[in-house]
């Protein structure tokens, strides 16, 4: 049984996990400026910074530093109010969104068993939908109020690229939810625990998931709303100082938070593969690691050591997905916004629901069998998602590169007549 904690000590225990939760997120957010900057030097073969502090480890706080002293500006025409509103709106939701994902397993104390999430709400998925769609009236504001028609086309695309992306990242989430049965992320992750990651039975829904992330997100190849080449930077064009140090820190934050999501909805969140002692599964008003072979619950063993150790997995998987952000960024040209609002309706919407209804039958017929869990039922829509997923890849692939841009036929036909 959990030793569940008094009152007091839950409070406290609450209070001392917001603390370090948000400590942790903005050194990350720092840290992540710098890994940014290196791994872009690295791709175009330079130095990135190395000048201040080994490596340059200390250039966040020289550029944070730098921005806190750097002159305020504020356009004359502006609407004053929501000019400083934007930026407060954009952050918020941005770091308040990180309180419903478990980063480890219950962590055991002298006054009680604590776990290792901020707010474990039963309606965590819902929460994280909700707040995260608040982010957008931020970088509208900020765009709408400044009077810059650059500003307010960037605060307009942003609010129609998130908008038509939000949909696509909802129904990519309806599948885990149907597979996990519950709204909770520590219950998704108690669920992968005993099967498969939902990376592999659900493989079509992470790469909807991971394109609408980048969308949502606003980074390349979907910074519309800042787009240097066509609207200056779009719609935090004239912030200046820490005004405009909070756009970024919003950014780094949604990309840490959307990461730290993908690794908890597809990758076992905290889960250790290969290895059941990291499994703390709720049975009962109690933690188990599994059950027998005669179907009798296994008492769960906590440690501080196991969850130093989950802590460390959850981490190298949301790191992972954000050197992916930083990556992609640094290698794909931008979308023209056309193209960008023809994927999110005509191509991610449709085939979202499309894999929602594949996914449905795909269970309901697999129960009709008597296949309704176990190995068997992982590994049968485990190939039915890898086909799904390899259709959606020749379709938007459409002859570029997985096919060649030009097939042996069109390019004999194209070649000039060779003279006799």
């Amino acid at each position: 049984m959990m030793n569940e904690l008094s009152p007091a000590a839950f409070l406290i225990a609450a209070a001392v996990k917001v603390l370090a939760v948000f400590t942790a997120l903005m050194v990350a957010i720092m840290y992540a400026t710098w890994a940014e900057r290196r791994l872009s030097a690295f791709i175009q073969d330079r130095l990135g910074p190395n000048r201040v502090g080994p490596f340059g480890l200390l250039q966040p706080i020289a550029d944070g530093l730098k921005n806190i002293i750097k002159e305020e500006t504020s356009p004359a025409t502006a609407s004053r109010f929501y000019f400083v509103l934007g930026p407060m709106l954009s952050i918020m939701p941005a770091l308040v969104t990180f309180a419903v994902i478990p980063f480890a397993a219950p962590l055991p104390t002298p006054w009680g068993t604590v776990d290792m999430v901020v707010a474990d709400l039963p309606v965590g998925v819902l929460y994280i939908l909700a707040i995260s769609s608040l982010g957008v009236y931020g970088i509208f504001l900020g765009g709408w109020s400044s009077n810059n028609k650059y500003a307010l086309l960037g605060g307009l695309r942003a609010s129609a690229q998130m908008v038509s992306y939000e949909v696509g990242l909802g129904l990519s989430l309806i599948p885990v939810m149907m597979l996990a049965g519950n709204v909770t992320l520590t219950r998704m992750v108690a669920e992968q625990q005993l099967g498969l990651w939902y990376i592999l039975p659900l493989s079509l829904g992470f790469l909807l998931f991971l394109i609408s992330a980048f969308a949502e997100t606003n980074r390349l190849p979907f910074d519309m709303p800042e787009a240097e080449s066509e609207l200056v930077t779009g719609y935090h064009t004239e912030y200046s100082s820490m005004k405009f140090s909070m756009f970024f820190i919003a950014e780094y934050a949604h990309v840490i938070t959307a990461s730290a999501l993908m690794a908890t909805l597809f990758l076992g969140g905290w889960d250790i593969p290969f290895w059941a002692d990291d499994n703390f599964i709720p049975h009962e008003g109690g933690l188990i690691s599994g059950f027998t072979a005669a179907g009798e619950p296994i008492t769960a063993r906590l440690s501080i050591w196991t969850t130093l150790l989950t802590l460390g997995a959850f981490s190298l998987k949301t790191t992972f997905f954000v050197v992916l952000y930083i990556w992609v960024r640094w290698t794909l040209p931008r979308f023209r916004y056309d193209q960008v609002m023809h994927l999110g309706w005509k191509v991610m919407l449709p085939t979202a629901l499309a894999y929602v209804m594949l996914v449905a039958a795909t269970i309901l017929v697999l129960d009709q069998l008597g296949v309704s869990g176990g190995p068997g039922f992982a590994l049968a829509l485990t190939g039915v998602s890898l086909v799904a997923t390899g259709m959606f890849a020749l379709y938007l692939d459409r002859g570029r590169v997985i096919t060649g841009a030009a097939p042996a036929g069109r390019a004999a036909r194209a070649a000039p007549a060779a003279h006799p």
